[in-house]
């Protein structure tokens, strides 16, 4: 705990005002030095976290089930006793995308293996039932396309596997071909068609109205989507492995500050739709601030939501039901909260909320689609 300390008669260390507390009237500084032993350290480090901990319990909850809440209770002064709007945001937009970066590798991994397995197993028993040549042809493709897919995302034993089992479906397909009469196949390329190598240059961009400088940028990220793309689809295992893990790791890497850039044009929509509000910009940019924290703890939810109803099907199926109805109700409550949230700060009627509301989601959806666009390219480029 601490001790009362009397502070007349002593002085500022930076500006030498004379002290009436523990901090200077005159710039701010502290009269406590910062020159402490370990101890006193970890006390005021467990005080401290003790107190975000407090404020956490009180702004979570307000902030996903009380619409408005928070941003009624900033207006109105009521402000120490909640997390700031930017940082409560920012924690939020790294720690959900963090997650849903786990979740998407580990969807993707999922995918890729069971498409392999699929594909593996496929040994062309399904040639029998084609009843003309054009749909032996059709079928072919189909299951040739599928381990394409193995060959160029899996490991080196499963491509090659693939590949002995692509012959043995052009096999069978030549047999279903001469019990209908038909030509057989023209015989497999011998050579893949020959692509641009890795490494090689691209043509060098030029546009007129930007700088030299931009335009070198621009050309060497063109440069790194292309290698990117090459070294995913016809590297080999390693070279795959390197272009997906930097890819994947760019764009998310690039998301957040993405979702920032949406932050004060969101709040600049929000001004010019209620612009008799008589409001100031950085009230709607608190507004803005926010219903993108709801919109972090709602992905993060919905995530973690998902991660575990992956987990639960195998051993307990009876909670997919729940699980899946608990989905939806989420899903719901998203435009639900922002429309509650738009309706209780602007104080309007109801016609003219749903009216505004409609048309702020319909501009917001396409810049979301931009950004998310630009984040992707940025992220592949890296």
């Amino acid at each position: 705990m601490r001790q009362l300390t009397r502070h007349e008669g002593l002085h500022c260390a930076n500006c030498g005002a004379l002290m009436q507390g523990e901090f200077c009237h005159e710039c701010g500084q502290s009269i406590h030095s910062v020159l402490k032993p370990m101890r006193h350290m970890a006390e005021e480090a467990v005080e401290t976290l003790l107190h975000i901990d407090s404020r956490i319990l009180r702004t979570l909850p307000a902030l996903f089930l009380k619409p408005g809440l928070l941003t009624l209770e900033y207006f109105a002064g009521r402000r120490m006793r909640y997390i700031a709007p930017f940082r409560l945001m920012f924690v939020l937009c790294l720690l959900s995308f963090f997650v849903l970066h786990l979740a998407t590798s580990a969807a993707i991994s999922h995918s890729v293996e069971q498409r392999q397995q699929q594909a593996l197993l496929d040994r062309g028993d399904d040639f029998a039932q084609a009843a003309s040549a054009e749909e032996v042809r059709r079928l072919l493709e189909r299951k040739t396309n599928a381990l394409d897919a193995v060959r160029t995302f899996g490991s080196d034993a499963m491509a090659a596997q693939a590949l002995d089992v692509q012959q043995r479906l052009r096999s069978a397909a030549n047999r279903r071909l001469a019990e209908l009469h038909a030509p057989p196949l023209p015989p497999a390329a011998a050579a893949p068609i020959e692509r641009r190598a890795a490494g090689s240059p691209v043509q060098p961009l030029h546009v007129a109205w930007l700088p030299a400088f931009a335009n070198q940028r621009l050309t060497a990220a063109f440069q790194h989507i292309g290698d990117n793309l090459h070294a995913y689809r016809h590297g080999d295992a390693a070279s795959r492995e390197a272009a997906k893990e930097r890819m994947v790791n760019g764009v998310f890497g690039k998301l957040p500050g993405a979702m920032l850039v949406l932050v004060p044009i969101y709040a600049l929509l929000l001004k010019l739709f209620y612009v008799f509000k008589r409001r100031i910009y950085m009230e709607h940019l608190i507004v803005v601030l926010h219903s993108h924290a709801f919109l972090f703890l709602w992905l993060l939810l919905c995530t973690l939501l998902s991660l575990l109803a992956g987990w639960l099907e195998p051993h307990a199926p009876w909670t997919t039901t729940p699980l899946n109805w608990l989905e939806r109700l989420l899903v719901l409550w998203a435009p639900l909260y922002l429309l509650l949230m738009q309706k209780r700060v602007y104080r309007q009627g109801w016609p003219m909320t749903v009216l505004k509301f409609w048309f702020i989601g319909w501009c917001y959806f396409w810049l979301l689609v931009l950004v998310l666009m630009v984040a992707a390219a940025l992220g592949m480029a890296g």
